[in-house]
């Protein structure tokens, strides 16, 4: 998806959350992948930040990672779409 000019991993618009997951090529560009962070920061959206070793060994440690850190923002997680039968909202 792009963003801001950005092609970004992984974004959910209504949770305003980007999720980036970087490769080696990244050690060497850090200056530039600040820059990125606060240029879609300033945009409202929370941007994590991980590496491709940290989703192919602990996965689970990543997931839970994201979960808390949205817990602690209160990010509202989006809705299936559409929503289940029952559960949309009044027109």
């Amino acid at each position: 998806m792009s963003l801001n000019g950005f092609v970004v991993d992984f974004c959910c618009p209504d949770a305003k959350l980007v999720i980036e997951l970087d490769g080696g090529q990244h050690v060497d560009q850090q200056e530039k992948d600040e820059r990125r962070t606060t240029n879609l920061e300033t945009s409202g959206y929370l941007v994590l930040r991980f590496w491709n070793n940290d989703v192919l060994r602990n996965l689970d440690g990543v997931l839970e990672e994201i979960l808390n850190t949205i817990n602690q923002q209160a990010i509202e997680p989006p809705h299936p779409t559409p929503l289940p039968h029952g559960e949309r909202e009044p027109i």
